[in-house]
């Protein structure tokens, strides 16, 4: 796993409450639109980014990162590993502080990148299993 206990509370606790969720769609099968659920719960605006931008949880859906009109705090990624390196590259891109891959989704380039641009970022755990446990 990438991003210790202290990363991962200070993502969650500390860095912002606006979360865009890459690849949340209104499937109620993928992992992503249960995630997004817990992390409403927690208090986080949760924005779907998913090329539909499909309103998901009462949010408003966006077709990219780029397409948002206001500052996300935290980009969560559930896109698979090898197109995960260009979300992280746009998250640098649209000013985000954090990048957190989701179980699964591992580019130790693009965690070196996102970390030497400056962003904390998680890779390989899932927010919605380690927030309540803080």
């Amino acid at each position: 796993m990438y991003g210790d206990a202290e990363t991962v509370r200070k993502i969650l606790t500390g860095t912002g409450d606006t979360w865009a969720v890459v690849g949340l769609s209104n499937n109620t099968s993928r992992a992503a639109y249960g995630v997004a659920a817990v992390l409403q719960r927690f208090g986080k605006r949760v924005v779907p980014v998913h090329p539909k931008a499909e309103t998901v949880h009462g949010e408003q859906g966006y077709a990219s990162l780029a397409d948002i009109p206001f500052p996300v705090d935290v980009v969560d990624v559930f896109v698979n590993s090898a197109l995960a390196g260009d979300v992280a590259d746009e998250a640098v891109a649209v000013g985000a502080k954090a990048v957190w891959f989701q179980l699964g989704v591992i580019d130790e380039e693009a965690y070196a990148r996102t970390r030497a641009a400056g962003l904390d970022m998680v890779m390989d755990r899932c927010p919605a299993i380690e927030i309540p446990q803080l």
